[in-house]
């Protein structure tokens, strides 16, 4: 069984930044990539960043230059560092891990249970 426990979310007001952590724990051998998703009222989920174990990123295009990943492999945590905040950010966050639980198996995809980010004066 595997967790992954968000952290970070609240509201801010415009400009303004906030720092949400995801960490994995549990039945895990390996994870390949991390990342965060955003799903806003009446919208589909839709990709924020990710991170490979190799360190290698990518981005949505709404977020590039105002939204940082990063990856700590020896804690299995996530950080999306988010400046500059929008009131179009203002979503449920979900944290995401492609994983593996023994060497053997396939790659398994486990999620958070979602952080609320608001963004209004």
């Amino acid at each position: 069984q595997v967790q992954l426990v968000e952290s970070g979310g609240g509201l801010v007001l415009p400009g303004g930044s906030l720092r949400l952590s995801c960490a994995a724990s549990g039945s895990i051998f390996s994870i390949n990539s991390m990342g965060w998703y955003r799903q806003a009222p009446g919208k589909q989920r839709e990709l924020v960043a990710v991170i490979t174990s190799g360190g290698n990123t990518n981005y949505a295009g709404s977020v590039k230059g105002r939204f940082t990943i990063a990856r700590d492999n020896a804690k299995n945590t996530v950080y999306l560092q988010m400046n500059s905040l929008k009131p179009e950010d203002t979503a449920v966050y979900y944290c995401n891990a492609v994983l593996k639980h023994t060497p053997g198996a396939y790659e398994d995809v486990h999620w958070g249970q979602g952080a609320q980010v608001t963004v209004s004066s």
